[in-house]
């Protein structure tokens, strides 16, 4: 990447905003794209909270890329209209593009942004910029996948969202919960050191941002909040996904190469006390031996996987004719599950002898359970939710299930299955006898 190409960009993006009152703590940032049924709404309960609840001055501003329905004119209403309310307009659609040209164009002290649905209950916007503001983290997060969270949708984004953030900590070791929640902040020093270097414009724009982040060494906090789905989305979810992935692909390269500038950016960050050093299995914050050590698990595992694909095929053919197709099928899939964590457990992850290993193996048919459901329940899902739904349809959601199915297996291998055991101590027992 040409980071010298990116700041050109973002500095041809970056619009006037009108003159005003002193910079305000917090900016807070709505992104539109052809919102007039939903806009004034959304602004007017927004504006309100922040009055009434926020003990931060604040700004609200309106980032209209490219609308067509008449978004521009009622916000221009709302920003004459309501104060601390402003409006920015770029010719451009993608959330990126407008979050990197409302942030960059900001004075404010802290940057934020939320969905103009309203599906994150304000009262987490507080606790989310509170931190940025007392210097404790670079960035915060709104999370849904939170143990303490409330969150209301259906079964299909529930799984695509928990299958995106297991394929980001299994390919980019991404260790923050909730990529694509529409909730964030960040500090304004943090985002202009990295913001030139975030290419994307679109929905990556949230994941590369972070992965970003933490490869740089930043702290970022995480908050819990309520959320409920907006059933009028439109998002393209295929077309979200099939751009996900190419994303992934390119932060992965250019990671891999070392062409981002990451390891200045931390000293020039300071924050309120000492960042906590990296744990021993921390690949995201850790040190490159960490990143090699994940590297060289992922190509083990994908031999292993393919040697286990053929493995399948071969006992598949072998046993069909003598048993029978189903038959055929459970027996090569049950041995070749067999097979396949044993190889794993000495190949991938160099542990040997006979220390747990049939607690591995009880824990490997789990592993496999879970993802052989995941990619029969998302056919089922399919057949329920569009029952005429073609034969590339169905070839789009297996390959999309068995690439989530496929993630899942190996961060269930590496974190649940043989995650290294720490020693015990008996001075700090936990209840039921586990030890920290």
């Amino acid at each position: 990447m040409d980071t010298t190409t990116v700041r050109r960009t973002q500095a041809e993006l970056r619009p006037e905003l009108t003159a005003g009152a002193s910079a305000p703590v917090l900016d807070l940032v709505i992104p539109v794209l052809d919102e007039a049924a939903g806009l004034e709404r959304a602004v007017r309960t927004t504006r309100a909270f922040l009055d009434s609840q926020l003990p931060y001055s604040s700004r609200l501003t309106i980032a209209d890329n490219a609308s067509t329905d008449g978004t521009l004119e009622i916000a221009q209403r709302l920003a004459a209209e309501l104060p601390g309310v402003r409006v920015l307009h770029l010719d451009e659609r993608g959330r990126g593009r407008a979050l990197h040209a409302a942030w960059l164009a900001s004075d404010a002290q802290v940057f934020a942004y939320m969905d103009v649905d309203l599906s994150t209950d304000l009262s987490a916007l507080l606790p989310l910029i509170a931190p940025l503001v007392s210097g404790h983290s670079h960035l915060a997060i709104g999370t849904r996948l939170s143990r303490t969270s409330r969150v209301v949708r259906g079964p299909s984004r529930e799984v695509i969202s928990r299958s995106y953030n297991l394929l980001l900590r299994g390919t980019l070791a991404a260790r923050f919960s909730d990529a694509q929640c529409g909730f964030k902040a960040i500090r304004s020093d943090a985002a202009h050191a990295l913001l030139p270097l975030v290419a994307d414009t679109g929905w990556f724009f949230d994941t590369e941002l972070l992965v970003l982040a933490e490869r740089a060494g930043l702290r970022i906090h995480e908050v819990p909040v309520d959320w409920v789905d907006d059933p009028d989305s439109r998002v393209d979810i295929v077309a979200t996904a099939l751009a996900d992935l190419r994303g992934i692909a390119r932060v992965g390269r250019d990671l891999a190469a070392g062409r981002l500038p990451l390891a200045e950016l931390r000293a020039h960050l300071p924050l309120v006390g000492d960042a906590p050093p990296p744990g021993p299995d921390d690949a995201s914050h850790g040190t490159g031996d960490a990143r090699g050590t994940l590297l060289r698990q992922l190509v083990r595992f994908a031999v292993v996987g393919v040697a286990s694909t053929v493995a399948y095929g071969l006992l598949y053919l072998l046993l069909r004719g003598p048993i029978g197709a189903q038959a055929a099928n459970v027996t090569a899939l049950l041995l070749t599950a067999v097979a396949n964590t044993t190889a794993n457990r000495r190949v991938t992850f160099g542990i040997s002898g006979r220390s747990r290993a049939a607690t591995h193996q009880g824990q490997g048919l789990v592993v496999f359970g879970l993802a052989w459901a995941l990619t029969s329940g998302s056919l089922a899902l399919l057949a329920a939710v569009a029952p005429t739904a073609g034969h590339l349809t169905e070839l789009a959601v297996l390959a999309v299930a068995n690439l989530g199915a496929t993630v899942l297996r190996f961060v269930l291998l590496r974190r649940w299955v043989f995650r290294p055991r720490r020693p015990a101590d008996s001075s700090t027992p936990l209840p039921g006898g586990t030890v920290r």
